[in-house]
């Protein structure tokens, strides 16, 4: 589109992927790709990563500085503030990717992170928000926006969409995502269980986390051993061909992309009716089911080694609806016609 682009993100290598693709951006990112230790919790970190923010986009002469999660939130409008009272042209906006928003109002982390929250949102030039879901959740637990805020559904490039092929010697299932108590790992493996004591079933975890070890030995006690391969950090694509269904167990998500992706490869899908994915599925044959629950995880699970062509069928179906609503094409040119409307308001 001719815009000058930067990056700044963690200095924390996430994986081997996400390495690659920020190596690959600094050939295409004119303002450079600029790494810097951030924290998720609050700490003496918070500080350092702010002064590099406001460097980098001081020194770039940005004029959108655009913050994604919580900690990326606070940073960019943190950092535009000052740069506003300097003189520099700047506007800062906020995604939201759960995070914060999480946090129930009654705890006390949540009075505390939903009360930076609040402070923030003065400071805030522009929101968006990946999912209906998400700007509920934020007017709910926030309050109704006090400036420009749009729904704009992430979305995937035409060559994303294909057939999958599965490998040969597939497990039955596949996860894909970060090991944590959030996204319901321990759920699919309560649900193996269930479903071991009746017949032989197979499941490829790909991805790494703070609660790793906690799930292998949880495997361990449901005597799933040889049954359950943990694979470690692998890329989405790949880990897709290593099972015939993927299970999306969450207990909690904003608008997650592994959904997207899977549905673009035509790969079935049994996930959970949290966050945004219901209005991924909206309008397909796709049943989404409670979370937290193995055995009716186990029950659809189960539906599906005895009805494969029933979930390829609805998998074909999603992948043309999500080719139709949720295309990288329509976000980037919906975020930057939001970016160019802010631009020509009064500072």
């Amino acid at each position: 589109m001719g815009h000058r682009v930067g990056v700044l993100c963690d200095t924390l290598p996430a994986s081997t992927a996400t390495e690659n693709a920020l190596r690959n951006l600094e050939s295409i990112c004119e303002l450079g790709v600029m790494r810097a230790p951030m924290s998720r919790q609050i700490g003496l970190r918070d500080v350092t990563a702010y002064q590099s923010v406001r460097r980098f986009a001081r020194k770039t002469e940005a004029q959108i500085l655009h913050g994604h999660g919580a900690k990326g939130g606070a940073y960019a409008r943190l950092a535009a503030n000052g740069l506003k009272r300097s003189g520099q042209n700047i506007r800062a906006l906020y995604t939201p990717h759960g995070g914060s928003l999480h946090y129930s109002p009654e705890s006390l982390k949540g009075r505390i992170f939903l009360g930076l929250e609040k402070r923030l949102d003065t400071k805030t030039d522009g929101l968006i928000f990946e999912s209906r879901y998400s700007a509920r959740l934020y007017e709910a637990n926030i309050g109704v926006p006090t400036c420009e805020a749009r729904i704009i559904p992430n979305g995937l490039k035409s060559v994303e969409f294909y057939e999958i092929a599965i490998e040969a010697g597939a497990d039955d299932f596949v996860f894909v995502g970060e090991l944590r108590r959030l996204k319901g790992v321990d759920v699919l493996l309560r649900a193996l269980g269930q479903m071991r004591e009746t017949r032989a079933v197979t499941a490829y975890i790909a991805g790494g986390g703070p609660d790793a070890e906690e799930f292998r030995k949880l495997a361990r006690k449901l005597g799933l051993g040889s049954a359950v391969t943990f694979a470690g950090p692998v890329p989405a694509g790949r880990a897709f061909t290593r099972g015939r269904c993927l299970i999306v167990p969450s207990r909690a998500e904003s608008f997650p992309y592994v959904v997207l992706e899977a549905a673009a490869a035509q790969l079935p899908i049994i996930a959970t009716d949290v966050g945004g994915i219901s209005e991924i599925t909206a309008g397909t044959p796709v049943e989404l089911i409670p979370a937290g629950d193995a055995r009716v995880l186990a029950e659809k699970m189960s539906e599906f080694l005895e009805q494969p062509e029933k979930y390829v069928a609805h998998a074909r179906v999603l992948q043309e609806s999500v080719a139709t609503h949720f295309t990288v094409e329509g976000m980037a040119q919906a975020v930057t016609d939001l970016y160019e409307n802010l631009l020509r308001l009064p500072r």
